[in-house]
């Protein structure tokens, strides 16, 4: 037992010790954009979603946002990669009663928002989506 207790003593590491402080959080999307509807997704973010992204921004719900487009070594790999980064993962709380009042401006009612989904659906496929952070080296 003591030395378990010696164990756990010796990995903690206070906050002005470390090498590094936690930045910011971003959640990236890996986008396969099905054959022949390049330039109309595009055109999407060019346009919906661009306007969204925007105003997250204006009210302070993320940092940034970006798009990448990739050379895929497979079918089954993104093409399109998409980006939003948030201050922190704290900023990820209640992200949706953040964002619904934004939504609902830009996108309209929830029956037009869903619409919406269903044509991006046509247009591309979600592979996944995964969340890092930014370790700030000291």
């Amino acid at each position: 037992m003591l030395a378990t207790a010696a164990l756990f003593a010796a990995g903690l590491v206070s906050a002005a010790d470390r090498p590094y402080t936690e930045g910011p959080v971003t959640r990236i999307s890996y986008i396969k954009v099905k054959p022949g509807m390049w330039d109309a997704y595009l055109k999407w973010i060019a346009t919906d979603r661009k306007a969204l992204m925007e105003d997250y921004k204006k009210a302070g719900v993320i940092l940034s946002w970006r798009v990448y487009a990739a050379e895929s070594r497979s079918p089954r790999e993104a093409d399109l990669i998409l980006t939003v980064t948030y201050k922190n993962w704290a900023a990820l709380d209640n992200l949706a009663d953040k964002q619904d009042s934004i939504i609902e401006r830009v996108q309209g009612p929830s029956e037009k928002q869903n619409q919406a989904a269903i044509g991006r659906e046509q247009m591309r496929e979600v592979l996944g989506i995964e969340s890092i952070q930014e370790l700030i080296i000291k």
